[in-house]
């Protein structure tokens, strides 16, 4: 158990103030000591996975930080069965090798552990992760019991899921069951999803992915990144922080920027759109510490 650990050290934005107290855990009693740790001083608990999808204030987190690194992998037929802290693109390419398809999309997203994308149900390219989940193991903030759900029990919605919803569980594993194909189709996908990203995305610079979640208007997705160029906003700084001008859905840190930066433009992005379509945008990003 470490104290006032700098957490912008763990993000992909670069971003963030020091956690009062933070712990590795790369086991499942790892997991239950922290929580237990946590009862005992009556702390607020963050699961802390590749640091993606976050923005952190500099004030940091009051309590006590979990880094998610139960990270083991095993393939057993068209099976996956993966820790919450086990990479996501990694495992995307491990599939790939053992001709296992139903991660391609995933290839290339930084900082995505299989946890934060059962959690937040990431998605990209007309797939998403609810597409290959069987059943995820859970333990209770509370009571620390140990759950099992299957894929409707998890709830799936729109990069929404129960354990985001009510905040009650932690993830401590999932199995995937995915689908045998030709290993050389599975790359060949997996590289047009990486040249997408390297052409479309501002990867070069530091972000949280996706800031925005695309809305839903009369059951059209429509993209956020859309929204906000459209809306004037591409290339707009505060700070050291830009909305990118390759993708507008992606503000980026161009090396300073702080995390009110970051929140300005998310704040002016939504204001800016909201007045010209009359569309609420909501937040993708998950704020800590505001």
């Amino acid at each position: 158990m470490k104290e006032n650990v700098l957490l912008k050290n763990y993000t992909t934005y670069k971003i963030g103030g020091p956690a009062k107290y933070f712990f590795v855990a790369k086991t499942k009693e790892d997991l239950i000591y922290a929580l237990k740790f946590a009862k005992e001083k009556k702390l607020t608990v963050f699961i802390l996975g590749g640091g993606s999808n976050l923005l952190i204030s500099e004030k940091g987190f009051k309590g006590l930080v979990i880094k998610m690194d139960i990270s083991d992998v095993k393939l057993q037929e068209n099976m996956v069965f993966a820790g919450a802290g086990a990479d996501l693109a990694k495992l995307a390419y491990l599939s790939a090798e053992a001709g296992l398809s139903g991660l391609e999309w995933s290839a290339g997203i930084p900082g995505a552990t299989v946890g934060g994308a059962i959690y937040g149900h990431a998605q990209a390219f007309g797939a998403k992760i609810s597409d290959a989940v069987k059943e995820v193991h859970a333990i209770n903030l509370k009571t620390l019991q140990y759950k099992k759900f299957t894929k409707k029990q998890c709830r799936f919605s729109l990069k929404n899921s129960i354990f985001k919803k009510t905040q009650k569980f932690v993830i401590i594993s999932v199995i995937l069951e995915l689908q045998k194909k030709d290993i050389q189709e599975i790359k060949t996908q997996i590289k047009e999803f990486l040249e997408y990203r390297k052409n479309e995305h501002p990867i070069n610079f530091p972000s949280a992915g996706s800031t925005f979640v695309n809305p839903a208007i009369k059951g059209k997705i429509i993209p956020a990144g859309f929204l906000v160029a459209r809306s004037g906003l591409s290339g707009k700084k505060v700070g050291d922080a830009q909305i990118s001008e390759k993708h507008a859905n992606f503000i980026i840190n161009l090396g300073q920027a702080k995390s009110s930066d970051i929140l300005a433009l998310i704040n002016m992005a939504k204001k800016a759109v909201k007045k010209k379509f009359k569309i609420n945008l909501k937040t993708e990003v998950q704020l800590v510490g505001f």
